[in-house]
C-alpha cells in the first residue's frame, strides 16, 4: 500500500503556487462547465457490475431505494460518476478524494473529546484523485436537491455557487496556514455558528439548535434501545428481516458454533489494527451477538455486520459496525500507482487523512469464511454517536445556499490536509471562474443524473433488474 505525497517538502510557496497555476494548462478553470455525456458506457451496465459482488436477495431493495428519486438515484450512482469523471480532463492537483461527497455525506458528529463536530462522514470510495471530483460530485448533489424541492435553476445555482466559493476562499485561507494549523483546524459546532452567521436568518439559527440538540440525542445507547431485546439467553440483536438477520438465523442448522467462533477470530484480529489503549479499552468488552444489516443506499447488497459487545453488565453495552470494503469506485480511473493490501484499511486510511478526528474504535479486518460469500475485507467502527443527519426535503432555498457553504468550508479542510493548498489555491484563484463553471457543471450533471434515473426505471419496468420497495 502507498499514498502519493501531497507535495514536495523542499519547493518553495511560490515552486508550489507555480505549479498550481501550470495545472491550467491541462484544464481550464471554465473548462470544467463543460460536460459531455456521449459515449458513455451503459449506466445501468456499471451498476450491474457492483451487483453482481452483493448479496443476491439485497440488491433489489437497492434498485428499489434508488427509484425512490433522483436524488435517491444519485446517492446511489458513485460508480457512475466516477466513470463520467475519469473521461473528463483534470487537474492532477492529487488529494485523499472523500470519492462520494454528496450533501448528505456532511454530518455533524462525535469527536472522541466528547464535542460536536461537522465534517465528512462516508468514506467507502476514499481513494487518491484530482481535487475537483469531489468539488463537482458535491456541487451536482445541490442542484439534483434543490430540484427535488421544486427550487428555480437560480436558488439551486446560488446553492452551488455559495458551495464552490466557500470551498475556494477557505482553500486560500489554508494556504496561508502553517502546516500544523492545517492538521488542527476543526469545524466544531461553534466555528460553524460563526461561519454562517453573517448570513443566517432567525429561522436558520433556530433550525442548527434544534439539529444540535437532535444530534447530541442519537448515542449509542439509543441505537442500543432500539436494536436489542432481551430472549431467554439474554440480551440479543432482535431481528427485522430482511433488513436486521442475526447470524444465528442466517447459520441456523449449518455449523453456527463454527460461524461464531471463527468471526470471534476475526474479532480479535481487528482489535489487532487499533492502537495499544484502544484495545485495553475494547479488551473490557465481550461479543454477545452478530447481526446482517442493510444499510444506505449505495451500500445495500454489500455485507455489513452489527456487533453486540457487553462490558460490566446489561446495561453496559458498545454495538460496532462491520461493514464490508471493496474497491474504490475511482480506482479503476487512476493511474493504477496505488495499491492497498485490505480495502478495509483503505477506507480506514483514507478517514483518518480527511477526518480531524475519527472514532476511536475506527479498524480493520478480513474475513475468510463461506458465510455470504466469505474471503472479504471489512472496516469496523462505533455504530452510532452524535450523529446529526441534514434533512435536505425540509429546507428553504436559504438553508440549501448556507448548508453548501458549510459543505464548501469542510471539503477544503479535508483536501488541505492531504493535498497542498497553496498549489490547488494558485489553480483556482482569486476570481469566480471555477464557482461560475462548476455551476453550470452541476447543472449539466444534475440533467445527465435524471436520464440515469429513468434508464433505471426502464430497466425495472422491463424487468432487466428487480427492485423492491423496503
Amino acid at each position: 500500500m502507498s499514498i502519493p505525497s501531497a507535495f514536495a517538502a523542499s519547493l518553495s510557496p511560490d515552486q508550489r503556487a507555480a505549479y498550481g497555476r501550470s495545472a491550467r494548462s491541462r484544464v481550464s478553470r471554465s473548462g470544467h462547465g463543460r460536460y459531455d455525456g456521449g459515449d458513455r458506457t451503459d449506466p445501468i451496465e456499471v451498476i450491474e457490475r457492483q451487483s453482481a459482488q452483493r448479496v443476491p436477495e439485497l440488491v433489489p431493495i437497492r434498485y428499489g431505494r434508488m427509484l425512490e428519486s433522483p436524488f435517491r438515484f444519485y446517492r446511489g450512482a458513485a460508480a457512475i460518476m466516477a466513470m463520467d469523471l475519469g473521461r473528463m480532463p483534470h487537474t492532477d492537483l492529487t488529494v485523499q478524494l472523500c470519492g462520494d461527497a454528496h450533501l448528505l455525506n456532511f454530518r455533524l458528529l462525535a469527536s472522541p473529546e466528547r464535542h460536536l463536530v461537522f465534517d465528512i462522514n462516508d468514506f467507502d470510495e476514499t481513494f487518491p484523485g484530482p481535487f475537483e471530483w469531489d468539488v463537482k460530485r458535491l456541487a451536482a448533489s445541490f442542484v439534483i436537491a434543490g430540484r427535488a424541492n421544486e427550487f428555480s435553476t437560480a436558488e439551486q445555482n446560488a446553492a452551488v455557487r455559495e458551495c464552490v466559493r466557500a470551498y475556494r476562499t477557505r482553500m486560500r485561507e489554508f494556504a496561508g496556514m502553517r502546516t500544523l494549523d492545517i492538521w488542527y483546524a476543526q469545524d466544531d459546532v461553534d466555528s460553524m455558528r460563526e461561519l454562517m452567521a453573517s448570513s443566517m436568518s432567525k429561522e436558520a439559527r433556530r433550525r442548527t439548535a434544534r439539529a444540535t440538540a437532535k444530534a447530541r440525542t442519537r448515542t449509542y445507547l439509543q441505537a442500543f434501545e432500539k436494536l436489542t431485546h432481551v430472549t431467554g439467553e439474554g440480551l440479543r440483536i432482535a431481528a427485522d428481516p430482511p433488513l436486521i438477520i442475526p447470524l444465528r438465523d442466517l447459520v441456523a442448522g449449518s455449523g453456527a458454533g463454527d460461524e461464531a467462533k471463527e468471526l470471534q477470530t476475526v474479532f480479535e484480529e481487528y482489535a489487532k489494527t487499533l492502537s495499544s489503549e484502544r484495545r485495553h479499552l475494547l479488551s473490557h468488552y465481550h461479543l454477545v451477538d452478530i447481526a446482517r444489516k442493510v444499510v444506505g443506499v449505495g451500500s445495500v447488497g454489500t455485507r455489513c455486520w452489527i456487533i453486540l459487545l457487553l462490558g460490566r453488565d446489561d446495561d453496559d453495552p458498545l454495538l460496532l459496525q462491520a461493514k464490508e470494503a471493496t474497491e474504490s469506485v475511482l480506482a479503476a480511473h487512476t493511474d493504477g500507482s496505488v495499491r492497498f493490501d485490505n480495502q478495509g484499511r483503505r477506507v480506514v486510511t483514507g478517514q483518518r487523512l480527511i477526518q480531524t478526528t475519527s472514532d476511536i474504535f475506527l479498524g480493520w479486518t478480513h474475513i475468510v469464511s463461506g458465510l455470504d460469500g466469505g474471503d472479504r475485507d471489512f472496516y469496523v467502527r462505533q455504530l452510532r454517536d452524535w450523529k446529526g443527519i441534514a434533512r435536505p426535503e425540509n429546507w428553504d432555498p436559504d438553508l440549501l445556499r448556507l448548508f453548501g457553504k458549510v459543505c464548501g468550508g469542510s471539503l477544503a479542510r479535508a483536501h488541505a490536509r492531504s493535498g497542498d493548498p497553496v498549489a490547488i489555491s494558485a489553480y483556482l484563484g482569486g476570481s469566480d471562474r471555477f464557482d461560475r463553471a462548476l455551476t453550470d457543471f452541476a447543472q449539466a450533471y444534475a440533467d445527465q443524473n435524471e436520464r440515469d434515473f429513468e434508464a433505471l426505471r426502464v430497466a425495472a419496468r422491463s424487468g432487466r433488474v428487480q427492485a423492491k420497495d423496503l
